[in-house]
């Protein structure tokens, strides 16, 4: 009886951790030749900033004009 139980809660449990994987990452290539790798997708301000998140989960803030290019980073 407890194989019964063990086995869907595997499964919820595995489906459950893939789900939270599926966030999307973008590079943010800069004028300067650096490229930082942005959790989500960056917001743009009417200040001029462009505000993303970083690999270590702290909210950042970059010029708009220092920025060359944002793209999807293939998964």
């Amino acid at each position: 009886m407890k194989k019964t139980l063990i086995i869907p809660l595997a499964a919820l449990l595995a489906v459950t951790a893939l789900s939270g994987c599926t966030r999307t990452s973008y590079a943010i290539h800069t004028t300067d030749g650096r490229t930082i790798i942005s959790d989500g997708k960056p917001k743009e301000s009417d200040a001029g900033l462009l505000g993303y998140t970083d690999a270590n989960g702290v909210k950042q803030q970059i010029n708009k004009t220092e920025v060359e290019k944002v793209a999807e980073v293939p998964h």
